[in-house]
C-alpha cells in the first residue's frame, strides 16, 4: 500500500478573503482534517463555501502528542491528512511540529499549501530592516525568565519578532526597553487584515506607555537588532568598570550604572567583570 501524504494548509490571519483556491480544494479533499479549533474549521469552510468530506479530528497542544500516532497511521494507511491551525502556518508556534517529525521518519511525503503569515506580514509593515530576521515566538511568562531570554538577545543584529498576548503586551514592552534601551525601534502590530489593523511605531519605551492603556486582538512585536557599532564586548565592559571603581564609585553601584548607561543586563557586566578577574573562571 502506498503511503498518504501530510499536507500542511496555512490559514488566514484575519480576513477569510486571504484563503488561496487551494486551500479550499485540499481541504474539500482530504480524507482528514487535524484542525486546532474544529468551530474555526467550520467557520472557515463556511466562508470558502466548501463542504468537507473527511474525518474531522481536534489537533492542538494539549492533545497533539497523543493525536500524532492516530495521524501517522492514517498516513501510513494511505489517507491524506490536512493540518490547519487557527492562523498561519502549522507547527510555527502552532501544533504540527511533532507530526512533521513522524511523518518523515515513518516515510510520509509531507507538503504545504502557503498562505499569510503574521510573522511576514508584520516585518513588511515594520519599517524596520527585513534582509535578516530572527523569530523569537512567544517570550516567557514569568518576569525573571523573560528577563533572561531579552538577556541572551541584547547583541543580536538582526531584527526580531515576537509572537505576544495583549494582556501581556505593556510588561513585554517594558522588559524590551530595560533589556535593549529605551531608544530601540520597535514596531507593534496588531490585528494584521482585519477590520481594526493598527500598526504603531517608535521607541520601545513610548510603546510600552501606549500598550499600559490596555490593548486588544492578536498581537505581533517587530524590534530593531542592535547596533554592531555599539555592542560591548566583556572586555569592553569590564574596562568601563574598572575605571569606574577607580574613581569612587563602588564595584556593586559601578555595575549597575554600567549596565543602565550601555543598556545590558547587570548580570551581564557582572560575568564580564568576573571573566577579567579571572580569565580561566
Amino acid at each position: 500500500m502506498t503511503n498518504g501524504r501530510l499536507v500542511l494548509a496555512g490559514t488566514p490571519i484575519g480576513d477569510a478573503g486571504d484563503a488561496s483556491p487551494r486551500l479550499g480544494q485540499v481541504l474539500a479533499e482530504a480524507d482528514v482534517v487535524a484542525a486546532e479549533d474544529t468551530r474555526r474549521l467550520r467557520r472557515l469552510t463556511g466562508a470558502l463555501g466548501i463542504a468537507l468530506k473527511g474525518r474531522v479530528t481536534s489537533f492542538f497542544e494539549g492533545n497533539e502528542r497523543e493525536r500524532t500516532g492516530e495521524l501517522v497511521e492514517a498516513l501510513v494507511g494511505g489517507q491524506t491528512v490536512v493540518v490547519v491551525t487557527d492562523a498561519g502556518m502549522p507547527s510555527v508556534s502552532d501544533p504540527g511540529y511533532r507530526l512533521v517529525a513522524a511523518a518523515i521518519e515513518a516515510g510520509v511525503d509531507v507538503t504545504a499549501v502557503p498562505g499569510p503569515s503574521a510573522v511576514l506580514t508584520a516585518l513588511a509593515l515594520s519599517g524596520l530592516p527585513v534582509d535578516r530576521f530572527t523569530f523569537e515566538g512567544f517570550l516567557p511568562r514569568k518576569p525573571g525568565e523573560r528577563a533572561r531570554r531579552l538577556g541572551e538577545l541584547a547583541d543580536e543584529p538582526r531584527t526580531m519578532v515576537f509572537f505576544e498576548a495583549p494582556h501581556r503586551l505593556a510588561a513585554s514592552l517594558e522588559a524590551l526597553a530595560d533589556a535593549f534601551g529605551a531608544d530601540r525601534r520597535t514596531a507593534v502590530c496588531r490585528e494584521l487584515t482585519k477590520t481594526y489593523e493598527e500598526v504603531r511605531r517608535g521607541p520601545v519605551a513610548e510603546l510600552a506607555e501606549w500598550a499600559a492603556d490596555g490593548v486588544r486582538g492578536e498581537i505581533t512585536v517587530v524590534v530593531a537588532g542592535a547596533d554592531p557599532d555599539k555592542v560591548m564586548t566583556p572586555e569592553d565592559l569590564a574596562r568601563e568598570v574598572a575605571t569606574d571603581e577607580e574613581a569612587g564609585t563602588p564595584r556593586k553601584q559601578a555595575i549597575a550604572d554600567v549596565a543602565k548607561r550601555f543598556n545590558v543586563p547587570k548580570r551581564t557586566v557582572y560575568d564580564a567583570v568576573l571573566a577579567a578577574r579571572d580569565p580561566g573562571e
